[in-house]
């Protein structure tokens, strides 16, 4: 399941997930928003909140999500995982190398934290 959230504007997308990521869930609805964010914005920066349900990709859907984030590393500058088992956060760590931009984690009551520091808004006193 992949949810759109309220908080997202202009270079900023707010995303909730929670069960088992598919690669037709990457296809139909993730790949295509990260696109059009894309088209308009030299960088990005990705909140990525785990509900409790969250248990990981399939196969294909991990694959989907290791060649976009390849394809366009230098393109996102910030990225906060909120909540998710602990083996998110070190696949996070373990991966931040590959990207030029911030990857952080954040455990899951710590979504304000999380915005503050990922939302460009939020960081330059705009909202």
């Amino acid at each position: 399941m992949i949810e759109f959230l309220p908080q997202s504007h202009d270079n900023f997308i707010a995303i909730k997930v929670g069960g088992t990521l598919t690669a037709r869930d990457y296809e139909r609805e993730l790949i295509p928003k990260l696109d059009e964010l894309l088209s308009n914005n030299s960088t990005i920066n990705i909140l990525f909140v785990m509900d409790e349900t969250f248990s990981g990709w399939s196969m294909n859907a991990a694959w989907d999500d290791a060649t976009y984030a390849l394809k366009h590393r230098a393109q996102f500058d910030r990225i906060a995982v909120v909540g998710g088992p602990a083996w998110v956060g070190w696949c996070m760590r373990a991966g931040a190398f590959l990207m030029s931009g911030e990857i952080r984690s954040f455990a899951s009551g710590e979504l304000e934290s999380a915005l503050q520091w990922v939302d460009p808004d939020l960081r330059e006193g705009k909202a």
